[in-house]
Parts: C-alpha cells; sequence; structure tokens
C-alpha cells in the first residue's frame, strides 16, 4: 500500500467485516508538531487478546480466502520508517482502535492519495452504519458522514454522474480550504 488511502481503505474493511455500526476516520495534520495522525475506531466484534497479539504479524489473517494478512503489518510498517508509532487496542464485543502517527515531513511518510475517491468508494459501499470521517488541520477541520449524506440525498442513487461528481467535489474542495496535505 503506497498511500494512506489505500491503508485507510484496507482498514475500514476490516471494521465492516467485524460487523462494526459506526466506523469513524480522524486525520489530523499538524505542521507546527510535524505530525500526521490516523486514527480509526470502530464499534465492531472486536478482538480477543490473542487475536489482537497476533493481529500485527503478516503471516496471521482471520480471513479463510487468503493465508496472509498485510494491511495491519504494513501500516505498522510504513509509520515507524517514518519516524512515527503504531497502537491498536481491542476489546472483543466492544470493538477496535488503531492509531498510526508519521512524522509529516519524512519522506518515508505514505501520501494521503486520493482520500476523496477513497470516501466515495467507501460511502457507497457501506449501509449498515455510519461512517464518519474527520480530517483536521491548523486551517480547520472538515467532517462528512455517511448519515449527513443519507439525510441530504435521500434514495438518490450514489452512482448517478452529478452525485457522484458532486460528492467528490464537496470532499476535495473542503479539503483544499483547509490546506490537507495530499
Amino acid at each position: 500500500m503506497k498511500t494512506l488511502s489505500e491503508h485507510i481503505l484496507d482498514i475500514v474493511q476490516n471494521s465492516v467485516s467485524a460487523k462494526a455500526r459506526l466506523i469513524e476516520i480522524i486525520v489530523e495534520e499538524n505542521k507546527i508538531k510535524d505530525l500526521c495522525s490516523l486514527t480509526i475506531r470502530d464499534n465492531g466484534c472486536g478482538m480477543s487478546n490473542e487475536t489482537l497479539a497476533k493481529a500485527i504479524n503478516p503471516f496471521f489473517t482471520s480471513r479463510t480466502t487468503r493465508k496472509v494478512g498485510l494491511g495491519i503489518p504494513l501500516l505498522k510498517q510504513n509509520a515507524e520508517a517514518a519516524g512515527g508509532s503504531f497502537s491498536l487496542e481491542s476489546e472483543l464485543n466492544v470493538g477496535t482502535v488503531l492509531k498510526a502517527n508519521f512524522q509529516l515531513s519524512n519522506i518515508d511518510r505514505p501520501p494521503m492519495g486520493d482520500i476523496w475517491e477513497t470516501l466515495y468508494l467507501m460511502f457507497l459501499s457501506y449501509n449498515e452504519g455510519n461512517l464518519l470521517y474527520l480530517h483536521k488541520t491548523e486551517k480547520g477541520e472538515f467532517q462528512i458522514s455517511s448519515d449527513e449524506l443519507k439525510e441530504a440525498l435521500g434514495n438518490v442513487s450514489y452512482q448517478q454522474k452529478e452525485i457522484r461528481e458532486g460528492i467528490l467535489e464537496l470532499i476535495k474542495t473542503n479539503l483544499q480550504e483547509i490546506e490537507a496535505t495530499k
């Protein structure tokens, strides 16, 4: 995974598989502290202590369709390679909290990537609960949620060209206004 957007998509897919009804994605950038932090919190089924201990091992996965689980280990590796840190906390039947910190100016920090495309795809495919995205910088913050989109758009299909373009433009414009890093 080359971008934070790809990491976010992968971790959110884990949350969806864990039957989460609320998934929160928080990206905070602080140029003064030279820090970019990513927090993903869900209220899914959580992990036992045994599974949690294995989750950062690339040769462990709870999925039956493959024998490796690279998402969490790669995110941990990328955070640490970029002068940051990584933590994963989970409680069975409560949920999971993943935190990855990166030195913002570090050359090894993955770029954000096309977060607007990633968010659009997640909003399009996640219908079982609320997906919340919050992005903070010194210039302000931008927040969007699937519940907010459902309320504003009703039963209109997100796949309609005008709707898709509108959602993408909304996200891009707001991230540009708060000077989010690309």
